[in-house]
């Protein structure tokens, strides 16, 4: 485990309360690692819903992940109370970074922490594509800053 000082704090608008099941228990008694990026997935696409609202559209998402790296910094326990918290940090002309953080909704201890980079993707043409005006003014809106 990562010592938890070394992982980033930071504020996010954007919380997704996560329900672990049993299932997601190794035999360790904790959250299995590959979890945590199924609990992400979850609030990536919560994010993104809250983001664009009613323009939303999964055939026409234009975004597909290129790298990701995970920081745990604790363990999770069954019985704890996280959330994921989400936010784009940085867009340039064809990906933007998204950063995300696992807490405790109880004491707010940081339990991990990814960085993930997505890439405007045109489906039809099967090449990247410049992250679109509708995409870029939409989540300067929702975060507050102009990217």
């Amino acid at each position: 485990m990562q010592n938890p000082d070394s992982c980033p704090l930071i504020n996010f608008r954007h919380h997704t309360p996560i329900q672990i099941r049993f299932n997601d228990i190794d035999m360790l008694g904790h959250v299995n690692n590959t979890l945590y990026f199924v609990y992400m997935d979850l609030a990536k696409t919560r994010y993104f819903q809250a983001v664009l609202g009613e323009k939303f559209e999964w055939g026409t998402i234009g975004l597909v992940i290129v790298n990701t790296n995970c920081d745990f910094c604790q363990p999770t326990f069954i019985d704890d109370n996280i959330e994921v918290v989400t936010a784009v940090t940085s867009i340039g002309e064809k990906s933007l970074t998204l950063e995300q953080q696992v807490v405790s909704r109880d004491d707010g201890s940081l339990r991990a922490h990814c960085r993930t980079i997505m890439v405007g993707f045109d489906p039809v043409k099967n090449s990247s594509m410049p992250i679109t005006n509708l995409w870029r003014q939409a989540l300067s809106r929702y975060e507050g800053r102009e990217f």
